[in-house]
């Protein structure tokens, strides 16, 4: 391999882990051509109605800090403790993420947390961003990119080492890879989708509600959040079948967006002024899951993060899968020695794995915040989870914990939360309240099911 400032590497995405992986490549001392097919977030207004806020969590912090740019970021976020769930009838109730005060989720502005990362990428001084400039195809045999100047109308070429696809779930990257045959792609859409709405700041400034929760309204089959920003305001999310009775297609008029809303989240109403037009503005987004593989071709090309494995966003993992992902890679630059085809492969087969965990664990997160987070029997299931990690430091820890607060890989909290889902099984088939939990059979089962981490 030759000397890492003698080598470009081309990244296609200028996305939130196309920012950071430069970041690292340009750390190594690699020179890095970013494509971007969108103009500058910094210099052009985005697009309203498809963000949906970022929750990071432990797994970005740490790649953030392993990339040098952890205090940068952090005044970017809105610490959250937990959940608070409104009920139909207007009332609340919160529940914690955790029972440590660093247990904590922080919201983030997806785009002011990518212009902060491509700030950094070009403060390297190795790292050049195309912006306007799409993908349209690579040849791989010739190692040739095909490129469109968005601005330009122009279509050109440009000679490649290798490519890294970091352009998302529609990516580029990946249809090339497809056309040559050398990746099969399974994309599973659910019935639902999303729509973003806002709560505006408290006259004055401020926020019009707690700003240190994220905000569910939770019925069952469809569920409202919001997640607060820094200016004050909220970004809320709808998610909603896109067919059937209670669905998108079925809200066509601002009559029945508004007796939608009043009927299902009546004390959300006052506090979505623009609750009609933002609704028929923004536009409903598509909610799936990416599976494909093998995630490379030889040493040209590798996909990462949501172009090798988008994920519904239900348990706040994409961008924090991506960014590990990132560190990933940076690890396995290391450990392959220079040989990139090894690089890949490497990568692949640690990381392919632990997206389809996470991939399955999102999904099940979904039918936990609709359904589940508002149910007494799951407010007792959370205080016996807390009970038991108490009681077993380092061996029984709460999914949500191991997802968000640890870095634990995901196939192994997906093995071990089944597990610890049987144990609460068994002691709450027999116990309706906490004072009712058998304690000694509970301390068996753990010691007798799970090893310490």
């Amino acid at each position: 391999m030759p000397h890492p400032s003698d080598e470009t590497l081309d990244l296609i995405g200028a996305g939130l882990a196309g920012s950071l992986l430069s970041i690292l490549l340009a750390r190594r001392g690699f020179e890095v051509r970013l494509f971007e097919a969108r103009p500058d977030l910094r210099t052009h207004t985005v697009d309203g109605g498809r963000s949906i806020n970022l929750a990071l969590s432990a797994r970005g912090l740490h790649a953030l800090e392993h990339a040098g740019i952890k205090d940068d970021v952090l005044p970017l976020t809105i610490p959250m403790r937990g959940r608070l769930v409104h009920d139909p009838d207007g009332t609340t109730h919160f529940v914690p993420y955790g029972q440590r005060p660093s247990e904590v989720i922080r919201s983030v502005s997806r785009a002011e947390l990518n212009r902060r990362l491509m700030t950094a990428a070009e403060a390297t001084g190795r790292v050049r961003i195309r912006f306007e400039t799409r993908c349209t195809g690579i040849d791989f045999p010739e190692r040739r990119l095909h490129l469109r100047d968005e601005a330009r109308g122009r279509e050109e070429t440009t000679p490649t080492t290798r490519v890294i696809g970091c352009d998302g779930a529609g990516s580029a990257v990946r249809m090339a890879m497809q056309r040559a045959g050398a990746v099969r792609y399974e994309p599973d859409f659910i019935a639902h989708g999303y729509k973003e709405l806002t709560i505006p700041p408290a006259p004055g400034g401020g926020w019009r509600i707690e700003k240190d929760a994220l905000h569910i309204w939770p019925r069952r089959d469809f569920m409202l959040i919001a997640l607060p920003n820094l200016d004050g305001s909220f970004t809320c999310t709808l998610f909603l079948r896109r067919e059937g009775r209670l669905s998108f297609a079925a809200l066509t008029t601002p009559e029945n967006v508004r007796s939608f809303f009043e009927a299902h989240f009546p004390d959300a109403v006052p506090l979505i002024p623009r609750l009609t037009e933002e609704f028929f503005e923004n536009p409903v987004g598509a909610l799936g899951t990416v599976r494909c593989e093998p995630w490379h071709l030889e040493d040209a090309a590798l996909l990462l993060g949501d172009a090798a494995h988008a994920i519904v966003p239900f348990f706040g993992q994409g961008m924090n899968c991506a960014f590990e992902d990132c560190v990933t890679l940076d690890a396995c630059i290391d450990e392959a020695d220079g040989d990139w085809e090894q690089v890949f492969t490497r990568f692949g087969a640690e990381r392919k794995p632990n997206a389809d965990a996470i991939a399955t664990l999102s999904l099940r997160n979904f039918i936990e915040m609709r359904d589940r987070v508002a149910d007494p029997k799951f407010l007792l299931r959370k205080k016996v989870e807390f009970e038991l990690e108490r009681r077993h430091p380092g061996v029984f820890i709460p999914a949500y914990s191991m997802v968000s607060f640890h870095r634990i890989p995901y196939a192994e909290v997906l093995r071990r939360s089944e597990i610890q889902e049987r144990i609460l099984d068994a002691l709450l088939s027999r116990a309706a309240s906490l004072d009712e939990v058998d304690w000694q059979t509970a301390d068996a089962l753990v010691r007798e099911e799970l090893d310490p981490l």
